[in-house]
């Protein structure tokens, strides 16, 4: 990161009215069009494994972990400590410390979490058998209204003569599980193909100057 910092504009920072300190001007923002991140001749699809870190996939992918940096900012991670995925021993001691508050003497934060719910969801399923096409939708309601969903299957017959089959069903989401998928969600990032970086920095360069 320190290299990073050094293209950025000088200012003077002052503490009093006495002494004036240059430093660099780190309010000044470079950012990617989303045009162009969406543009797949020059990015391609990537999942976070355990071991990376934003070097590390630098130095893999772009030959220096100082360039870390455009894998930040093409994705628009601005927090690598919330926005990055934990590895699942980090994530463990996060979700423990986490509901550490809600559960008791006797327990973890994270069993506590993998016991309480979160979350109650609704799920229609309509599935039309003469083209097998499925379309499930998933409502979130509140424990009394999951507490009354009744788990059922019925066809319908349509004016085309389409016949729809339509299933309900309920599921609920734990803490834990929450945790646990909204990490997974964060693996997916999109990486600038590696002929593209040159002219990126230089263009980060001039814009930052």
């Amino acid at each position: 990161m320190s290299k990073y910092f050094n293209f950025f504009p000088k200012t003077l920072y002052t503490t009093d009215t006495k002494n004036a300190d240059v430093v660099n001007n780190i309010t000044s923002r470079f950012n990617f069009e989303e045009t162009f991140k969406n543009n797949t001749a020059v990015c391609y699809e990537y999942d976070i494994q355990d071991s990376d870190t934003p070097e590390i996939i630098a130095s893999k992918f772009y030959g220096d972990s100082e360039r870390h940096w455009i894998v930040l900012l093409f994705n628009d991670i601005l927090d690598p400590q919330f926005d990055w995925p934990m590895d699942y021993r980090t994530l463990i001691s996060f979700i423990d410390e986490k509901y550490s508050a809600s559960a008791n003497a006797n327990q973890s934060g994270s069993s506590w979490a993998q016991s309480h719910t979160k979350a109650y969801y609704k799920i229609e399923t309509r599935t039309t058998i003469s083209t097998n096409t499925i379309t499930v939708k998933e409502i979130e309601v509140d424990a009394n209204t999951y507490a009354n969903v009744t788990i059922s299957s019925s066809n319908v017959t349509l004016a085309d003569g389409y016949i729809i089959t339509i299933a309900v069903s309920k599921d609920t989401q734990s803490y834990y599980d929450y945790e646990m998928e909204l990490n997974e969600s964060k693996r997916s990032i999109k990486l600038l193909k590696p002929e593209f970086v040159g002219n990126i920095e230089s263009e980060f360069r001039r814009v930052i100057a």
